[in-house]
């Protein structure tokens, strides 16, 4: 979560939400559907944006990715916010200049424009390089705003 006042961007908070991977698909969608919507309850973001699903040669795992995609999609909407959808391409290109950047080259840079910001994974890093091309692609409104693509 960060905030933009102007073209300042303002770290706010970071995380990933998680869910058991012992238990069944259906549960561990309501495990992340309940996190983020704790986050959105506690947060109170006025957007939100997400990554688009890319597709590997790993089917079972793309449509995986793709329902959980779909709760960080439905909690901020059912919230009443606007959800922006972002191609990682154009996530990374924004953040570090090259739409082929590492994942190192994301944490760094995401530092560099927000020198406060506190992630421990690199999901926490890229939902914050998410918010980060939200800010810069959205226009210079003010306001909060959530990444809730990284379930």
């Amino acid at each position: 979560m960060i905030e933009v006042i102007g073209n300042r961007l303002i770290f706010i908070a970071s995380g990933t939400v998680t869910s058991d991977n012992k238990l069944g698909l259906a549960e561990r969608l309501v495990q992340l559907h309940d996190g983020l919507s704790e986050i959105v309850r506690k947060q109170e973001p006025m957007e939100a944006a997400v990554e688009h699903t890319f597709v590997n040669k790993d089917a079972g795992a793309t449509l995986k990715l793709g329902q959980a995609r779909g709760i960080a999609l439905l909690v901020p909407a059912l919230a009443g916010l606007s959800v922006a959808e972002y191609a990682p391409n154009l996530v990374k290109k924004t953040v570090v200049g090259t739409g082929h950047a590492e994942k190192e080259q994301i944490r760094a840079m995401v530092k560099i424009l927000m020198p406060r910001a506190v992630f421990d994974t690199d999901d926490a890093a890229d939902a914050l390089a998410i918010a980060i091309c939200h800010a810069h692609h959205r226009g210079s409104a003010t306001g909060r705003m959530a990444q809730a693509g990284a379930a």
